[in-house]
């Protein structure tokens, strides 16, 4: 069987490095995430002792300008990577795949949709859990919960004020945003943000 030996070797490396806590902090939006040092670590950890070498080779892909809500511009990168990992003892190779963006106001657009490609591209092949569960109803609950109480509110003020307009806001940076954003924001993330901060909380994840 082609590869035979180097499957071995990788059913021992996710089995070693199946799970990664998140240690990471998102001290702006609040949250927790595995980071890219810690998947990278355990990563390693388990690719060395099974004499498994890792050569990453990253491609651009594209390099675009685009110009976030407060009107500022900045740089949406992004980047695929080929990580070929290569049996020591046996010669034998396989080849995984990622893909990342990163955005960024200076020059570190690239580097954050390098590392983003890398860590998913390990997470994804690996079958690495951070303690995320899709099925997991709470959350999706909970937002459609607020959802609906924010949409509630919203009417009763409209109700009460002669049916003004109402700003709703961002809970995150205060920017003013339509009840179809925050509708959205509700659903995917739980909280009211615009889209600037949706996409800053996306990418930190």
């Amino acid at each position: 069987m082609e590869n035979a030996k180097i499957a071995k070797k990788l059913v021992a490396v996710m089995s070693e490095c199946s799970h990664v806590g998140k240690n990471g902090l998102n001290s702006y939006h609040q949250y927790k995430y595995a980071t890219a040092e810690d998947v990278l670590c355990k990563v390693n950890e388990a690719l060395t002792k099974n004499k498994l070498a890792s050569v990453v080779t990253p491609a651009l892909d594209s390099v675009v300008d685009v110009v976030n809500l407060k009107g500022n511009k900045e740089h949406l990168a992004t980047i695929s990577v080929k990580i070929e990992l290569i049996d020591a003892d046996s010669g034998e190779s396989i080849v995984l795949q990622g893909f990342g963006s990163g955005q960024d106001a200076g020059d570190k657009a690239i580097m954050k949709a390098q590392t983003a490609a890398i860590k998913y591209a390990y997470m994804m092949s690996l079958c690495i859990a951070t303690g995320d569960d899709p099925e997991a109803d709470s959350k999706t609950d909970e937002a459609a919960v607020g959802k609906a109480t924010v949409q509630k509110q919203v009417l009763k003020q409209k109700v009460g004020q002669g049916n003004q307009e109402i700003k709703l806001i961002c809970d995150c940076c205060g920017a003013n945003i339509s009840e179809k954003v925050m509708q959205y924001s509700m659903k995917n993330f739980g909280r009211a943000l615009c889209m600037d901060c949706q996409k800053q909380t996306a990418q930190a994840a």
